[in-house]
């Protein structure tokens, strides 16, 4: 149905693929994502519009990545799990970091409170606490910066579903606990 290997993509405007490509800066080829994504105009340009607008916020690159690490790996979605392990070394994050944000974890305690936040709001579908809140605001985040981790978990569990139901295989090396591997030919089962 949506397999990424079945599927060509649409083609679409200029504007909506210079949109979709500041997302995968450094990629020569169109990676399967954008191909099953490329479906939906709609659906393309609101996830073109989202990523280009949360990637000129307050939460940093760095930051984003983490998000995009934490989520993933609840979520179990291998695909993206490689995508944001090759955008966080990009992004500077180590590989122990990598590995410490797919277990919701940082050695900086306001990464590390923004990471626990990360967690519970997507394992408790947005049913936090206020102390879960106060944390992140004693952290050190504002309002915009907790809004835009709100938003930048949204967009990532969006990616996640999208890739588990498509079973997206990889573009690249695989990801196994926080370090690349050849990839696997066959794609990812849900």
């Amino acid at each position: 149905m949506l397999h990424p290997n079945s599927i060509e993509p649409n083609p679409f405007s200029q504007e909506l693929q210079q949109m979709l490509a500041r997302g995968r800066a450094g990629c020569e080829a169109v990676p399967n994502f954008v191909k099953v994504l490329s479906k939906s105009r709609a659906a393309a340009m609101a996830y073109a519009l989202a990523s280009g607008s949360l990637a000129e916020g307050q939460i940093t690159e760095r930051q984003r990545e983490q998000i995009a690490l934490a989520v993933a790996e609840i979520n179990g979605s291998e695909y993206c799990l490689l995508a944001h392990s090759r955008a966080g070394g990009n992004a500077g994050l180590s590989g122990q970091e990598i590995e410490s944000a797919r277990r919701a974890a940082a050695s900086d305690a306001k990464s590390a409170q923004m990471l626990r936040f990360t967690q519970s709001v997507v394992l408790q579908r947005g049913e936090i606490s206020d102390d879960d809140l106060g944390a992140l605001r004693k952290a050190g985040f504002s309002d915009a910066e907790m809004i835009e981790i709100v938003a930048n978990i949204a967009l990532n569990i969006f990616a996640n579903y999208l890739n588990i139901l498509a079973r997206t295989g990889p573009d690249s090396p695989s990801v196994e606990n926080g370090h690349m591997t050849a990839a696997k030919s066959a794609p990812i089962a849900a």
